[in-house]
């Protein structure tokens, strides 16, 4: 997309975008897109203007690239028709999503809640083991709770936080007070092989099937295989759901909490 023109910009559910509707399509009406970039579960949208489009698509928005003819989606909340004769649509089933409109970069912490709060970007080159360390020391709780936390390491999810601590061997209800330097050493390294392991085999099958409604899950070795064997020892994984947020662990691996 980088360098097409926004030929007409059109909001069809307002309750998705976090700027007037008029102002939406004013705004972006003859804007021209930049490289789309990601910071945790952002994605920003640059054009050429300075100005961004920031997009948090929560559980269920989705995004398509397609020909106007295409029959639109149920729950299509906005759309950016291109001077190259595709569109960009936004579809949100449960309209958890939220789109924001910052005038240049220098304004996301103001224009975008709890931006400047959030930690380092998890896939980020400056994060280092060191300073991975020092930040999860800042907090006390589960160490699957502090994984998660936006404001600790940005862009771990429920789902890859299972799949990191299953990695390292680290009961997901652990204390982060209880682990040494060296577990928190560990914990960074398998952040970075669950990552490095998990992003080639998504964007693959992204790029054959297109993304679906759901989730891309069936690769994960623990979460949402409770009950099947750990691919590791072969003991049955435990699945245990509280506060509306599924855990996945093995109970022989990653020892107790």
């Amino acid at each position: 997309m980088p360098g097409a023109r926004v030929t007409q910009a059109q909001v069809t559910i307002p309750t998705v975008v976090r700027a007037p509707k008029e102002e939406f399509t004013e705004a972006l009406t003859g804007e021209t897109l930049g490289e789309v970039r990601r910071q945790g579960k952002y994605l920003l949208f640059p054009f050429h203007s300075g100005r961004l489009m920031v997009v948090h698509a929560m559980l269920t928005g989705r995004f398509q690239y397609c020909d106007p003819g295409k029959k639109r989606r149920a729950r299509t909340a906005f759309v950016l028709a291109l001077d190259n004769a595709m569109e960009l649509r936004y579809f949100d089933q449960r309209l958890m999503g939220k789109v924001y409109l910052v005038r240049e970069e220098g304004e996301l912490s103001a224009a975008v809640p709890r931006w400047s709060e959030m930690g380092p970007d998890v896939m980020s080159r400056e994060l280092t083991e060191e300073l991975f360390v020092q930040r999860l020391k800042k907090y006390r709780g589960q160490i699957k709770s502090v994984l998660t936390k936006e404001q600790c390491v940005a862009g771990i999810g429920n789902a890859y936080a299972d799949e990191v601590l299953w990695e390292a061997g680290i009961h997901p209800y652990r204390k982060r007070v209880e682990l040494s330097d060296e577990a928190l050493g560990g914990l960074y390294r398998a952040v970075r092989a669950v990552m490095e392991w998990a992003t080639p085999i998504v964007r693959q099958r992204m790029e054959a099937d297109g993304l679906p409604d759901g989730h891309y899950r069936d690769h994960l070795r623990v979460h949402r295989k409770g009950g099947e064997a750990c691919p590791r020892c072969g003991s049955r994984i435990s699945e245990i759901t509280a506060g509306q947020r599924i855990t996945n662990f093995c109970r022989r691996c990653q020892g107790s909490p």
